[in-house]
């Protein structure tokens, strides 16, 4: 048997992107954050339906989704930004989830008021309303994430259109469903189902964003190739 010693070694198969792996882990755990923190809402909607307390046990609720998924996009974001301060960003997203819940309860609690107002002025609130709920997260996270990435403004409207397509799956399931004299336990079962859908759109749409957000900071900060992947690798972290 002979050997032919110019033949080229096999290479190494190369490991897929850091970011690409970011992209698939977030969206994992962030879908598994959010439909377990979304739990939280749920049960407080069916233990206070009708309670006079039943608006402040939901932003309550909301605090406790977003300090949820907080911890679990901080997980997977320490990976690429290992400077990242856990309790600053949990903190943060439980306080921008609470205020979102805050703002979209208030249509239903000032009923009565704003609907004796020109339809203009109903148009003008309601958009207002709209975009700072769709904004709330996103805001309240860019406080942490500004010291950490360039350009970070950006994950603002990126978060915001993440919860806008995710908020459109959720009614678009739950709305049909739901429908008046449903056991406690079917309301509960469709609204998982659609906390689902929900929260897997939005990490799609935000997994992307901040993917988007990270590969430009690690072009603008400079990368070399890995001489064991043949991969290209960040300088410095993004």
């Amino acid at each position: 048997m002979t050997v032919d010693r110019n033949a080229p070694a096999p290479q190494r198969r190369a490991r897929p992107d850091l970011l690409d792996r970011f992209l698939r882990y977030w969206v994992l755990w962030v879908t598994l954050g959010e439909t377990a923190g979304f739990l939280a809402p749920t049960l407080a909607q069916l233990a206070f339906a009708g309670s006079p307390i039943a608006s402040a046990a939901l932003i309550l609720a909301g605090a406790i989704e977003g300090a949820v998924l907080g911890w679990t996009q901080a997980t997977v974001l320490r990976v690429v930004l290992p400077n990242l301060i856990r309790s600053r960003w949990v903190g943060a997203t439980a306080i921008g989830a609470a205020a979102a819940w805050f703002v979209g309860l208030l249509p239903a609690e000032w009923a009565d008021v704003w609907q004796r107002w020109p339809a203009a002025a109903q148009l003008i609130v309601a958009a207002l309303l709209a975009t700072f709920l769709l904004c709330s997260l996103g805001l309240a996270q860019w406080f942490e994430l500004r010291r950490l990435l360039p350009r970070s403004g950006w994950w603002i409207a990126g978060s915001a259109a993440a919860w806008c397509a995710g908020l459109v799956a959720f009614f678009a399931v739950a709305t049909p469903l739901w429908q008046p004299g449903q056991s406690a336990a079917l309301v509960l079962a469709i609204g998982l189902l659609a906390a689902v859908l929900m929260a897997l759109t939005m990490a799609v749409v935000s997994g992307v964003v901040l993917r988007a957000l990270l590969r430009r900071a690690r072009a603008g900060a400079g990368h070399r190739p890995d001489p064991r992947t043949g991969n290209e690798s960040p300088s410095q972290p993004a």
